[in-house]
């Protein structure tokens, strides 16, 4: 979804990643703006992917990532009998438990981009027919990555929102920065 990362915001190439990874992730979010569960969960074209579908599956890739660079275990890692639960909502999962879930892992991120010694820092990529041969790769690969992987998922989205109702992404900023003041005016505060 089209948004303008921040210039102001940070001069650290580690807080320029971060702003940029945020901003992807805010348009996934966007996406869900005004949608019931059973709207997000829905499939309006050919495409397997819906809207609620598409934010988990970011959020475990997300998570999938970052552990690889902290060379720990995945408390999510998918195999062939779950990768489809990784792409929509199962059991007793809603849109705020997911949303819920990404705003940790994204807290994770953060702590741990800013904490890594170096962006230089490399670290193994598991066997996977898709990675090479005793791959490695750093974090700053990974965050680049990162942010290739959610703008890629944030057009899906745009194109599966605008299929649901016509709202494009244009609309779905002012709706946020409309819902954004109505509750700012509710509490007593300005707009920010």
């Amino acid at each position: 979804m089209v948004a303008l990362v921040p210039t102001e915001a940070h001069t650290d190439e580690r807080g320029t990643f971060l702003d940029f990874i945020e901003t992807q992730r805010a348009a996934l979010r966007r996406s869900l703006l005004g949608l019931t569960e059973e709207q997000a969960a829905s499939r309006p074209s050919a495409s397997e992917l819906s809207l609620s579908g598409l934010v988990k599956h970011v959020a475990e890739v997300e998570l999938a990532w970052l552990r690889m660079a902290q060379e720990r275990p995945n408390e999510r890692q998918r195999d062939e009998t779950t990768w489809g639960e990784g792409f929509r909502l199962v059991e007793d999962e809603t849109i705020p438990d997911v949303l819920a879930f990404w705003a940790d892992v994204a807290k994770q991120t953060e702590e741990f981009t800013r904490s890594a010694p170096s962006l230089d820092d490399t670290f193994p990529l598991p066997p996977a027919p898709w990675f090479p041969k005793d791959g490695r790769v750093s974090v700053r690969w990974m965050l680049l990555h990162l942010v290739q992987e959610m703008g890629r998922h944030a057009g899906h989205a745009d194109i599966i929102r605008e299929s649901l109702d016509g709202k494009g992404s244009f609309d779905l900023i002012a709706e946020e920065k409309t819902r954004e003041g109505a509750e700012a005016d509710a509490e007593g505060n300005a707009p920010a």
